[in-house]
């Protein structure tokens, strides 16, 4: 009798240390939800800052836009086609689960997931995700896109071509089968948006004054402390951005990646201001605090799987790449006003690749070919949809404002409203 009610007394603490757990992983992601949410803050002021003052209300309008449609749309749609379900559809290229939000039966117990989390907290977290890739075009092509085309381009954006190449990776498809690794997105999401960037600023050009027979003009953001405070919102919510993506409370690893994030976007600023001494002869803020970010997008590839020393090692590379990138961007006549090309595409290509050189993976994941082929295949598939929407944009209702709407800004040409109460220029 004594041993039955032992036995029975040590289920009962079995168990209530497995609901005890599943409620400690299931509130830390939710708290790392409520840290990507505040990144789009951290976007629409650094993006706010980085444009002239004429701009300010539509970039920050585009950036509230973002988040509402990429909720919607992945509620809708994008959820299903990213994660569909793994036993029909693993090592896939493509997959479906229906539409709208359907729960199987124990969505909401610790039988889910291994006692991670549950349905809903999965939904919400990876739907912050799913945004986070369109604010990125925003700030490439800010200052001379038409709104509505924008927003129709990010429904699509974030509806079809955001979540199938995520399902390749992260929803059980090819890509996860032949080993590729990127742990929290410098290619699935960062990557994604350069290259949608790169497609929209090719087809729109570049701004008018910026490229002259004189030479390269500057046009200079209208508040760098607005961009200072938005770069310390992104590295603030890059904690959930990549803390939460161990999708567990495990202490460990979670403080890893805190670590590896942290010193990575540390040693950015580092490489980032030496770069662009060697290269200006100045202390240039707009390059550092770029190299901050650059350094967050290529540890977001490794965070779990890489000693600190090497996370330094990415950060500072990925931030002597910034100064670099801006320029040679600027010599093909490429108009990138926020540096997002530099930050989220070239360093997410480098993040992604520097898995296969520090990583510290077994059985072929991470490795370069994996690694290689996942960069090509999901920047083939998002260049060519997204330079298609958008080619098919321009040649129907246009994508670029007028001039005499980009000369007065868009604030006024769109909105009809202005950012501050004096002075507009």
């Amino acid at each position: 009798m004594n041993e039955e009610l032992l036995l029975k007394e040590l289920q009962n603490a079995i168990q209530a240390a497995e609901e005890a757990k599943f409620l400690v992983n299931n509130i830390w992601l939710l708290v790392a939800t409520v840290l990507v949410f505040i990144m789009h803050l951290g976007f629409a002021t650094l993006e706010a800052g980085f444009v002239q003052r004429k701009n300010v209300v539509n970039i920050l309008f585009k950036n509230v836009m973002i988040i509402s449609i990429g909720l919607l749309t992945y509620y809708f749609v994008g959820f299903n086609l990213m994660y569909p379900n793994p036993e029909i559809y693993e090592g896939g290229f493509f997959g479906f689960g229906g539409f709208f939000l359907n729960p199987p039966d124990n969505g909401m117990t610790a039988a889910y997931k291994s006692g991670h989390f549950t349905y809903w907290t999965e939904f919400i977290f990876q739907g912050m995700f799913a945004a986070t890739c369109c604010t990125i075009v925003s700030g490439a092509v800010a200052e001379r896109i038409k709104l509505i085309p924008f927003l129709i381009f990010c429904t699509l954006f974030v509806t079809i071509s955001y979540p199938i190449t995520g399902m390749w990776a992260w929803g059980k498809g090819w890509l996860d089968t032949s080993g590729f690794h990127d742990f929290a997105g410098s290619t699935l999401v960062h990557s994604v948006g350069g290259w949608g960037a790169l497609a929209g600023v090719i087809l729109l050009g570049a701004r008018n004054g910026k490229y002259t027979e004189r030479g390269i003009r500057a046009i200079p953001a209208h508040s760098l402390p607005l961009t200072c405070i938005g770069v310390f919102m992104l590295w603030f919510g890059w904690f959930g951005f990549n803390g939460g993506s161990v999708l567990s409370a495990d202490p460990g690893l979670v403080s890893l990646v805190f670590v590896n994030t942290s010193l990575s976007a540390a040693a950015g600023a580092m490489g980032a201001c030496l770069s662009s001494f060697v290269k200006y002869r100045s202390f240039d803020l707009s390059m550092v605090l770029n190299g901050i970010l650059g350094g967050l997008v290529g540890i977001t590839a490794s965070a779990d799987g890489v000693e600190p020393l090497s996370a330094v090692a990415i950060g500072l590379i990925a931030g002597i790449i910034i100064p670099i990138s801006i320029t040679t961007f600027d010599r093909l006549k490429i108009d990138d006003p926020v540096g997002a090309l530099s930050v989220h595409l070239v360093c997410g290509i480098w993040g992604t690749l520097a898995v296969a050189i520090f990583g510290n993976y077994n059985n072929g994941i991470g490795s370069f070919t994996a690694q290689i082929t996942g960069i090509a295949a999901i920047g083939t598939f998002t260049f060519i949809f997204c330079f298609l929407v958008f080619f098919i944009l321009r040649s129907t209702i246009g994508i670029r404002v007028s001039e005499r709407e980009e000369a007065i800004g868009l604030d006024i040409g769109e909105h009809q409203l202005i950012a501050y109460s004096q002075g507009h220029q």
